[in-house]
C-alpha cells in the first residue's frame, strides 16, 4: 500500500474523510448497508457471518483491498473492552464468515470496506447484544504503558481535537528494544482508535511501511492520527513479532490544540481574498 505518505498537513484524504469525522457511527453510509442474520449472538467463541449490501439492494463482491485486505472487521464491546481486529473471509455470494470471541454484553461491530463501485473508504457499524450477565468494566486510566505478557509499549505524543498529530509506539519485551517486528497489514502495526462515549471510529495512518527503506522494523511505530473532538479516546495497536500478533491498549485523552497566531477573529472571514497572507 502505497499512497499515504503526503497526509500530514491534513486529517485524511479521499474517501477516509477530510477533517475527521469518525466512522461507524451509522450502520449505513452511501447506499452501503452491514447486516447480520440475526442482532443477538451467543456468548463464547462464535461463528459470525455478515453481509454488506449496496445501493441496488444486493450483497457486495467487489472490494478495493485496504493494508492488504478488502475488509478490516472489529469487534468490541461497548464498554471497550474485549478488542478483536479479524478478518473474514467472503464467499461467492458475498457472505464473510469469521470466528469471534464474544462475553455477555452490548457489542459493536465494524465493517472497514472500501466497495469498487464506490470512491474511497467507509466505516460500518452495527450493534449486536451478547446474551447472559454483563460486567461492565469501567474504563481504564490514561497511563501511557501497555504490557501484553512479555511486551510494553509506550505511547509517545498526543491527539489533538481537529488537528492532525503524530503518535510513536515504542516496543520491547523484558525491558529491551523490539527490533525485528514482523510487517502486518503492510505496516509494522495497524493502530485503531476508538471514541469514549459513542465508540466513533477513526482512520489512523502509519508512517512509512515495511520495505521502503527507510521504516525500521522497530521498536518505534509512528502514525498520523486526528481526534474529531475533545475527549477521551481508546487506542488498539496490533503488531506482530515472532509469528504472532498481540494487542496494545491505551486510553488517551485529547490535549489542548495549540492556539494559532493567524486565528484572531477578524481574520475569519477574508480567506477568499486574504490568500497572500498564507505565503509565508
Amino acid at each position: 500500500m502505497g499512497g499515504h505518505s503526503g497526509h500530514s498537513g491534513h486529517g485524511g484524504h479521499g474517501g477516509h474523510g477530510a477533517g475527521a469525522q469518525p466512522g461507524g457511527l451509522s450502520v449505513s453510509r452511501n447506499g452501503y448497508t452491514l447486516e447480520l442474520p440475526s442482532p443477538i449472538l451467543t456468548a463464547g467463541g462464535q461463528p459470525v457471518s455478515f453481509k454488506v449490501t449496496g445501493p441496488d439492494g444486493q450483497a457486495v463482491t467487489e472490494f478495493v483491498a485496504e493494508h492488504e485486505k478488502e475488509l478490516h472487521f472489529i469487534a468490541v464491546r461497548r464498554d471497550t473492552a474485549g478488542f478483536q481486529h479479524v478478518h473474514p473471509v467472503r464467499d461467492d455470494k458475498g457472505t464473510w464468515h469469521t470466528e469471534l470471541a464474544l462475553e455477555p454484553g452490548d457489542w459493536r461491530l465494524f465493517a472497514d470496506i472500501h466497495p469498487a463501485a464506490h470512491d474511497g473508504t467507509m466505516t460500518l457499524g452495527i450493534d449486536v447484544a451478547v446474551a447472559g450477565p454483563y460486567d461492565p468494566r469501567p474504563l481504564p486510566e490514561p497511563t501511557g504503558t501497555a504490557r501484553i505478557g512479555e511486551y510494553t509499549v509506550a505511547l509517545d505524543g498526543e491527539l489533538v481535537p481537529g488537528e492532525a498529530s503524530e503518535l510513536t509506539l515504542t516496543v520491547s519485551r523484558n525491558g529491551s528494544p523490539v527490533t525485528d517486528l514482523q510487517p502486518y497489514l503492510a505496516a509494522y502495526g495497524h493502530l485503531v482508535a476508538l471514541r469514549v462515549g459513542d465508540l466513533g471510529y477513526l482512520h489512523v495512518h502509519p508512517e512509512g511501511e515495511p520495505g521502503d527503506g527507510i521504516t525500521a522494523p522497530g521498536p518505534e511505530i509512528a502514525f498520523m492520527a486526528v481526534a474529531p473532538t475533545a475527549g477521551i479516546y481508546r487506542l488498539f495497536l496490533d503488531f506482530q513479532h515472532e509469528g504472532v500478533v498481540r494487542t496494545a491498549e491505551f486510553t488517551v485523552r485529547t490535549a489542548a490544540p495549540t492556539p494559532r497566531p493567524h486565528a484572531a477573529p477578524d481574520h475569519g472571514t477574508h480567506h477568499q481574498h486574504g490568500t497572500h497572507a498564507h505565503h509565508h
